[in-house]
């Protein structure tokens, strides 16, 4: 039977729900904004307590006989060729959790490009899972990593056979992506499941001219972030199935393990209107976004001392495989600022909020939310700043260490390490001890130290520079960075 992409389950309960005048005597306790703090309900509007309620008992029966969720999760699949879908209102780092859970358990291994999220070493403290570390395709000169190949799988397959899967990032905040197909291949020869953490490719399914996404690919399971490039809420994530590597009933009993017991409908409407925005009119939609962002990436390239990433930076021969245009990287490495000075500058003083920053780049990503009107006030911002490079006092030097000095061994579970008697020492003491504790430059979010990592100078160097340039580290123990946590003497 063909989907009828033209219905949305969950919007239409909600719209049901309000026309039948159902009185409540369940949570949540605002009881449809009668309760609400009046200065909430000025800043927020009613409409969003008119569509907070209940799953169970409220939006469905209590026995979800209406399968409203249900009839939402699939057609979200039959939208992107998946043959299962299941819905979270906590987000892709719920989401592949859920995942890695139900590929590995404790003490099993699972291959993992080590430009995973933190979300996803968050996973392996949880799980007990051992990480087998696949190295991402490094790029020295610009200090950033592209996806791993599918040779390093391969090899990292043969080195240990007894692996239950593996676990990719692509496309990356930057927009780089991974072969997934040949990925797939690898993985499916043994054959276990290939795990592919899409949190930033939500729109990928919905125009021919954007990298091939992780179901197309052949991929089993895909965690996508539909809050990131779609237009869902924040938190709002899907995970998909194809395939019959996982049973479908034991990823449901995997993420169960992990949701609320209380999910936000509010996040299930998003994510249900994306779906029928997207089925209907995607590649519309998506190519008028293509379209205004080849117009931005073609202006902030004019920008004397801008430069904006591109495929022919990130695509080649030992780097990506593909290129996503819409997170519109740019290079500040010519104004002689840093990405964290740019973005606060652009903030403070013209309003603009970039997302991704790091030593020499900053993040301003195009969605299908943008118009020409958005477009030309990031663009008049960008010129500002460039105008006013010469008041900014001189950037502070990160130093970044190279890739063989970047990656550091890791001697215990990062669960053994995280839960095990810890420490905390000064910095320059730190050096040679195992880490009990992540510590992420955020964003992007990858971990620079994971717990049961042996500590070496050149990544503290890193880490101690960043922080005084600027960088954004919300994990370690110690926010200032003095001291470090580390696994108590004798147990490391």
């Amino acid at each position: 039977m063909t989907a009828d992409h033209t219905r949305a389950p969950v919007l239409e309960a909600l719209v049901d729900y309000r026309r039948e005048g159902r009185l409540s005597f369940t949570p949540p306790g605002h009881k449809q904004a009668r309760g609400a703090d009046p200065a909430v309900r000025e800043v927020l509007g009613d409409a969003v307590f008119f569509g907070d309620l209940l799953t169970t008992g409220g939006l469905d029966d209590r026995l979800t006989r209406g399968r409203v969720l249900q009839r939402a999760q699939e057609l979200m699949a039959d939208a992107v060729h998946a043959d299962h879908t299941f819905f979270t209102t906590c987000g892709s780092s719920l989401s592949v959790k859920a995942a890695m859970l139900a590929v590995a358990g404790p003490h099993e291994k699972l291959l993992i490009g080590r430009d995973a999220h933190k979300s996803v070493v968050s996973g392996l403290v949880l799980s007990g899972i051992e990480p087998v570390w696949v190295e991402p395709r490094w790029d020295a000169e610009r200090h950033l990593a592209h996806p791993p190949s599918p040779d390093a799988f391969e090899r990292a397959f043969a080195e240990h056979p007894d692996a239950k899967g593996a676990l990719i990032t692509s496309p990356t905040p930057y927009g780089a992506s991974a072969d997934l197909r040949a990925v797939a291949e690898v993985c499916h020869r043994r054959p276990v499941p290939l795990i592919v953490d899409e949190a930033w490719g939500a729109h990928l399914p919905f125009h021919p001219d954007l990298p091939s996404w992780a179901m197309d690919a052949g991929a089993d399971i895909c965690v996508t972030s539909i809050h990131k490039m779609g237009s869902g809420l924040e938190q709002g994530s899907v995970f998909h199935l194809r395939g019959d590597l996982v049973p479908p009933e034991l990823l449901g009993m995997r993420a169960d393990l992990l949701s609320t017991t209380s999910p936000s409908v509010l996040i299930f409407a998003g994510l249900d209107g994306w779906r029928r925005q997207m089925a209907l009119r995607g590649r519309e939609i998506m190519g008028g976004a293509l379209d205004l962002v080849a117009e931005v990436r073609a202006a902030v390239e004019e920008i004397d001392g801008m430069h904006v990433n591109d495929r022919d930076d990130f695509c080649g021969p030992g780097l990506a495989h593909g290129f996503d245009p819409l997170p519109v990287v740019i290079d500040l490495d010519g104004l002689g600022v840093s990405g964290y000075q740019a973005a606060d500058w652009l903030r403070e003083r013209r309003g603009v909020v970039a997302h991704l920053t790091d030593h020499r780049r900053i993040g301003t990503q195009i969605t299908h939310g943008d118009d020409r009107e958005t477009a030309g006030e990031l663009l008049a911002a960008l010129k500002d700043l460039a105008r006013a490079v010469p008041d900014l006092d001189a950037a502070p030097r990160v130093e970044v260490p190279s890739p063989s000095e970047l990656r550091m061994p890791q001697v215990m579970l990062p669960r053994d390490a995280f839960f095990g008697p810890a420490e905390a020492v000064p910095l320059d003491r730190a050096a040679g001890r195992v880490s009990a504790e992540m510590i992420t430059p955020y964003p992007p979010g990858i971990p620079a130290v994971l717990p049961g990592e042996r500590l070496t100078e050149p990544v503290l160097r890193y880490l101690r520079s960043g922080l005084d340039a600027g960088m954004y580290l919300p994990d370690p123990s110690d926010p200032s960075l003095k001291t470090v946590r580390v696994v108590a003497e004798g147990t490391g």
